[in-house]
């Protein structure tokens, strides 16, 4: 091979190389392909295997819900249920705020609202609900923690959602009640306890009521000097009333006040004696009131207006009492106990009507028509003294020294 040719065969394997890496043959041209075509794998479902896992989690899904919703629709409409009877009891401390709505006359009313969650956990303790959480969605939906109230209900597991909501407000007749007679002369302290012994709800929630709860729309409450039950003392009319057991403490006292205010404040009769009274004698309501419950502590029930006179002679003239009415009534509800002889002198008390001239700061109890009438209309006598005699009658006197006969009389 001579040097030229060694050249060209270099030169020619150089583009030989070049156009194989090209992937074209001798001469430029593409080799040769084969006849068959490789073709890319894939994987193929069954489309029938498809329809049916899909007919399958349909029907297991609908059954599901079905099944859920068919339980949750018998704890809703209550079926199926085991026949129970159940008392709730809901107390102050569910409460949970309380907020003033307008009614539709103007005015506005306050509505207290409960915590739900507490009152589906009892309804489901006693068997009553099968899911709280479902009651509570129920309950939200009609605004239920601003119609049901304090008290203690009676409950059936026939009763659906609706009906057990609309069964535990106060005014329901599925709510427990009480009757309650409230007898005259009754100081504010003897009608708590007697209402805490009957369940209207606990001393100390009506002590506080009676104290500092604010009575709107009676011209006759204190609601400016709070912190005292005396201040109700008078106005709570002794009457026979019908309680919601658990109720509210100041619906209780309020029902009290009301029916004072509807039989003796409001009462036509009344009425026009106070007028009179007012204008002839220089004395008010309140006074009256009080003068009225020192009359309920000291008649045997025929001499009211008797006594009625006695306490205005010693009110309106110094005769030989010195303006002291000096009743021992006053003074025992200044103890708040039996008294001693000691107590006469020693009792630091505006009550002890022995040391004090005039009437006690408020009425000594909670006095009934009768009592008000003989204070508004006291006999024309000349008496200044009463002693009990022996047949259980009072003996009245005008001087001292008839007094101390008639004591000497009645072995006192």
């Amino acid at each position: 091979m001579n040097q030229e040719d060694r050249y060209q065969t270099t030169s020619w394997d150089g583009g030989q190389v070049g156009r194989q890496a090209a992937g074209q043959g001798p001469g430029g041209q593409e080799p040769p392909r084969s006849g068959k075509k490789k073709r890319a794998e894939r994987s193929r479902s069954n489309p029938f295997l498809s329809f049916l896992l899909w007919i399958v989690i349909v029907v297991v899904s609908s059954a599901v819900l079905a099944g859920v919703g068919w339980m949750l629709a018998n704890d809703l409409c209550a079926l199926n249920k085991p026949e129970k009877t159940a008392t709730i009891e809901i107390t102050e401390d569910w409460i949970t705020g309380t907020k003033e709505v307008e009614k539709s006359d103007g005015t506005t009313k306050e509505i207290s609202t409960v915590d739900m969650k507490r009152v589906a956990k009892a309804l489901k303790a006693e068997g009553l609900i099968e899911y709280d959480w479902f009651f509570q969605i129920f309950a939200k939906v009609i605004h239920a923690d601003e119609k049901i109230g304090v008290g203690t209900f009676q409950l059936h597991t026939d009763m659906d959602y609706r009906a057990l909501i609309y069964g535990m407000i106060p005014s329901s007749k599925n709510a427990e009640t009480v009757d309650v007679t409230i007898p005259e002369g009754y100081n504010v302290s003897q009608i708590i306890d007697l209402l805490a012994e009957n369940g209207v709800n606990t001393a100390e929630q009506l002590t506080e009521a009676a104290e500092n709860y604010v009575f709107e729309g009676y011209a006759f409450v204190d609601n400016e000097n709070l912190g005292s039950i005396s201040r109700l003392e008078g106005y709570l009319y002794p009457d026979t009333y019908n309680f919601y057991v658990g109720g509210k403490p100041e619906v209780a006292l309020r029902s009290m006040i009301d029916n004072f205010n509807n039989k003796i404040y409001a009462d036509p009769e009344i009425s026009q004696l106070l007028e009179d009274y007012e204008a002839n004698s220089g004395y008010t309501f309140s006074d009256a009131v009080a003068i009225a419950s020192l009359i309920e502590k000291e008649t045997d029930g025929t001499d009211r207006d008797k006594i009625s006179s006695v306490i205005y002679n010693r009110l309106t003239n110094a005769g030989e009492t010195n303006f002291l009415l000096q009743i021992d009534a006053a003074l025992v509800y200044a103890a708040g106990r039996p008294v001693t002889q000691e107590d006469y002198t020693t009792l630091d008390s505006p009550y002890n009507l022995y040391q004090h001239q005039g009437l006690p700061p408020t009425p000594i109890a909670n006095p009934g028509r009768s009592s008000i009438l003989a204070a508004l209309q006291p006999a024309d006598t000349n008496y200044y003294f009463y002693v009990l005699g022996g047949d259980g009658k009072h003996i009245f006197s005008a001087t001292l020294a008839e007094h101390n006969a008639a004591q000497a009389q009645a072995g006192n």
